[in-house]
């Protein structure tokens, strides 16, 4: 489910008319988290780690509209819900986009994806799963503690998707702390919504739920 936003009522008409006409209208932010405490909740109960925070992700992003916003056709729709495409790596090294459907509940939203996670896993197409415009692009680098990060983009391509990326997990004085990269279109978010995300994410990795 998605509605329109009436751009000439929209308190953001001017910035998105500025920036939707850059050829690269995305600006991308990294910043640190602690993932000390949802880190020990997911290998006390067993959880995938990965699962834990992209959950966690989700649901930050789904509470904040401007994550919600989409460009299609030069109009602007606020979507109800937005799911999840993050990229699965495969025993052969390589990887494929999956499509994976977001619930509030975490182990519904894990029973769901698992056997979506299995066909990318056993497939050897890059895009077995298609998806739609109401997604995030996550994908994760566990083997780097970047502390920028920069995407490959096709600019004949309509994009408004944000992407979001996440690093290795480090020790920094007995706390555990990880890279996370958020790349928005400034057409639909600015630094605010970005950093009302991260706050919004550190809040969810401290709750113990």
């Amino acid at each position: 489910m998605r509605k329109e936003l009436n751009i000439d009522e929209w308190s953001r008409k001017e910035h998105f008319e500025f920036f939707s006409k850059f050829s690269e209208p995305f600006f991308g932010i990294t910043a640190k988290i602690d993932c000390s405490l949802a880190y020990k909740k997911s290998k006390e109960n067993g959880y995938s780690f990965f699962m834990y925070y992209l959950h966690k992700s989700l649901k930050a992003a789904n509470s904040i509209s401007a994550f919600r916003y989409r460009i299609d056709n030069g109009k602007v729709y606020e979507y109800e819900v937005v799911n999840a495409s993050p990229t699965i790596d495969r025993a052969n090294g390589t990887f494929g986009f999956s499509y994976l459907d977001y619930n509030q509940d975490f182990k519904t939203f894990c029973d769901l994806a698992a056997p979506r996670i299995e066909e990318v896993k056993n497939s050897n197409s890059l895009m077995p799963a298609l998806s739609g415009e109401n997604v995030i692009h996550f994908s994760s680098l566990p083997w780097i503690d970047f502390t920028s990060l920069s995407h490959a983009r096709n600019y004949d391509f309509p994009d408004s998707c944000p992407k979001i990326s996440f690093g290795k997990m480090t020790t920094v004085d007995g706390k555990q702390q990880m890279s996370v990269s958020v790349h928005v279109h400034h057409g639909l978010a600015d630094g605010l919504h970005v950093g009302q995300f991260y706050e919004k994410l550190q809040e969810l990795m401290d709750h113990d739920d």
